[in-house]
């Protein structure tokens, strides 16, 4: 994978059920242009599944979202974020 191949995504856990993906969008945007946002969400029921990932047009901004918004209250809830891959590769 080349250097322009790479995400800045991070993954966003413990959100609220009412958190959808511009609130996420919202909490986030402050650390620098956002490429993408979702709050993912279950196929049959349509409920959010209380995660979601950020994806960032840089590292800088990933890593100070990463670093300041890690434990966090995102609508009342505390939230627990990592890069996308840490959590890929912790989850498998």
């Amino acid at each position: 994978m080349g250097s322009s191949d790479v995400e800045y995504r991070c993954f966003v856990g413990g959100l609220a059920w009412a958190t959808d993906s511009r609130a996420l969008e919202q909490a986030f945007s402050k650390f620098g242009e956002i490429t993408d946002s979702k709050v993912i969400n279950d196929r049959e029921t349509g409920r959010s599944r209380g995660f979601g990932f950020v994806t960032f047009a840089e590292e800088k901004s990933m890593r100070d979202a990463i670093e300041e918004m890690n434990g966090q209250d995102i609508d009342g809830r505390r939230s627990w974020i990592w890069w996308w891959r840490w959590w890929w590769l912790w989850w498998r």
